[in-house]
């Protein structure tokens, strides 16, 4: 409707223009005055009349003054003879110039009736032709949404993204560098005979890189770069996904050697048979379609599909087969040495302060993604402005950590002293079990600020990156969960809403344990199996392999792992009470204790 309007603004501006034009060009007569022949005679008796001009009928006179006038005489008649036989003087005719016209009234009248009715037909016809093509275009777009919706890019090279700008990952770029190779010179491989995979899986959790690697490889490759999501591909009319994907691979074939981008290919990849409906749904049709269009691509034709999901194990079989995506590449979170420096690529543009120390920053998030890491550069650069400061400061990176972990800072929240009493002696025994035990984090801050939901919280950071836990880990980690409520107990003779969700991941650590990893002596079995609803992608507790005999033993193991756990937190706590009390003690007055204050607290008591 708005280019309808436009189109329609610009044909009134183009009459009302040919008005005006019209209207300054036309010349502006005067209608001359009507005279009888008896005065035309009078007139040249009188010698006033200059010339006569004659067009059949009628007569133009123009007088000496150089005005005119009109007058009729008989068609048939000579014009001298009959003002020679109403009185007038030959003398006086012979001095008057007298001219013959043909009559052009036919053309004065066409004219008129041109700029009166042919034109504005005209202008009616333009009107028209604008409409229905702007019908057409309307048309045409209600049909255009079968096309595949592709952003390209690749297109400005300030804006490129290549391997240096993606931190970490070592192993994966090492393993798509033959991909960039193939990419830059396809007859090195074509002459061996070798055949580049026709499809690249990128499997990792959110944030851990994928989109951006995959930008980084059509920039590598200097190829152009297809990107679509896989939820752009499903509509409500069935079909269209399909011809969503034919269009997508149409535009690939179309430039030659490129690179396809399908995110979050899982929404549209899931094991095939399993719908809600049993029919054939149109997800189906669309992995179908996918399928046939990577097996019609050449092994020499330089077309690459990339996928990237975060959930591998949902995807069909047949998208998993040699030919399709055969080539998987997991994405693992950043350790702190690939933390750092991606701390160094996103504080690039970014004015920071001489005390910077981003190898702190990096060991203090562990667990992070590069995006989690993005994040807390773009919090301390906007704390900073906030503060009115011309550089970041160690303060705002620090600061921003505990805000992307927990949130901000609930100024306005503020506890009872009661509440802030409970608090203290809750997170410091946290932090005392976790000092005390082996196999846990290092305690780096201990606060009773509340950030989201949390009345306190401490933070622990560990030494070392593990990839593997043992059952000492576990049972260490469920005592510190536990020592929060231990230390209320402990202290008040009574407990508080705020061990609610260590109660939660204390019990969810001790069910993993005996169900999952064989932690129990119940033996090394697996009790029970995690089932997707199909196409929702919710996950439930599937229908239990298991006899409610052994359902009674599995509960017995999770609480006798949950008492050891409360035991162990108990006996440190009582043993190091005065320690205990210290911190609260301190922690009451400060709301917030770092780690070397925490350990000159503590001293040699606490060491493992």
């Amino acid at each position: 409707m708005r280019n309808f309007f436009k189109n329609f603004a610009y044909v009134v501006i183009f009459i009302l223009a040919v008005a005006a034009i019209f209207a300054f060009t036309s010349p502006k007569t005067e209608t001359p005055k009507q005279v009888s022949l008896s005065q035309l005679v009078a007139d040249i008796n009188s010698a006033n009349v200059k010339s006569v001009a004659v067009t059949d009928s009628s007569l133009e006179i123009t007088y000496n003054d150089n005005t005119k006038a009109t007058a009729e005489k008989e068609t048939d008649s000579s014009l001298s003879q009959t003002l020679v036989n109403l009185g007038a003087n030959k003398d006086a005719l012979a001095k008057i110039s007298f001219e013959s016209k043909i009559d052009t009234s036919i053309w004065s009248s066409l004219i008129p009736l041109l700029l009166s009715s042919i034109l504005p037909l005209a202008v009616f016809a333009i009107i028209l032709m604008l409409i229905f093509r702007q019908a057409k275009g309307n048309a045409m777009q209600a049909f255009d949404f079968t096309k595949a919706k592709t952003r390209i890019l690749g297109g400005n090279p300030k804006e490129k993204t290549t391997f240096a700008d993606v931190a970490g990952l070592k192993e994966a770029k090492e393993e798509l560098q033959e991909i960039i190779d193939f990419l830059k010179n396809p007859d090195k491989y074509l002459k061996m005979g070798a055949k580049i995979p026709r499809g690249v899986l990128l499997m990792g959790l959110p944030g851990t890189g994928k989109t951006l690697l995959a930008k980084a490889i059509a920039n590598e490759g200097n190829v152009p770069f297809f990107s679509i999501s896989g939820s752009e591909f499903i509509e409500l009319f069935v079909g269209v996904g399909a011809s969503r994907v034919r269009s997508l691979f149409e535009q690939a074939h179309k430039v030659g050697r490129a690179i396809i981008f399908i995110d979050e290919i899982d929404s549209i990849g899931k094991v095939r048979g399993v719908g809600l409906t049993g029919g054939h749904e149109e997800r189906e049709q669309t992995l179908n379609q996918i399928l046939a269009e990577m097996d019609g691509i050449e092994s020499g034709e330089g077309i690459i599909v990339l996928g990237a999901t975060n959930r591998p194990e949902y995807l069909d079989p047949a998208l998993l087969r040699p030919g399709r995506f055969d080539r998987r590449i997991v994405l693992d979170l950043p350790d702190s040495n690939d933390r750092e420096a991606i701390l160094k690529i996103h504080c690039r543009q970014k004015p920071l302060a001489n005390d910077i120390n981003l190898r702190e920053v990096a060991e203090r998030t562990p667990g992070f993604s590069g995006a989690d890491i993005a994040n807390v550069v773009n919090e301390a650069a906007l704390l900073a402005a906030k503060r009115n400061k011309t550089e970041i400061n160690q303060t705002e990176l620090l600061e921003s950590i505990e805000k992307v972990m927990l949130g901000p800072e609930k100024k306005s929240h503020l506890l009872s002293k009661d509440e802030k009493k409970i608090a203290a002696y809750h997170e410091s025994g946290h932090a005392l079990v976790s000092s005390s035990l082996p196999g846990t984090e290092p305690v780096r801050k201990i606060s009773i600020i509340s950030r989201g939901m949390a009345a306190g919280y401490t933070l622990k950071t560990p030494t070392e990156e593990k990839k593997l836990r043992t059952k000492d880990d576990f049972i260490s980690e469920i005592a510190t969960l536990l020592g929060g409520m231990t230390a209320e107990n402990l202290i008040f003779g009574k407990t508080s809403t705020g061990a609610s969700n260590d109660l939660k991941q204390a019990s969810k650590i001790a069910r993993k344990m005996v169900k999952e990893y064989g932690m129990s002596p119940l033996g090394p079995i697996v009790f029970g199996e995690k089932e997707e609803l199909a196409f929702l992608g919710q996950e439930f507790e599937g229908q239990r392999n298991y006899s409610e005999a052994v359902a009674a033993k599995i509960d017995d193991e999770i609480a006798k792992i949950i008492k050891s756990g409360q035991d162990s937190a108990t006996q440190i706590l009582t043993q190091k009470k005065d320690t205990l009390e210290k911190i609260a003690l301190r922690l009451i007055e400060k709301e917030t204790i770092e780690k070397e204050e925490y350990e000159q607290l503590v001293g040699i008591s606490a060491v493992k």
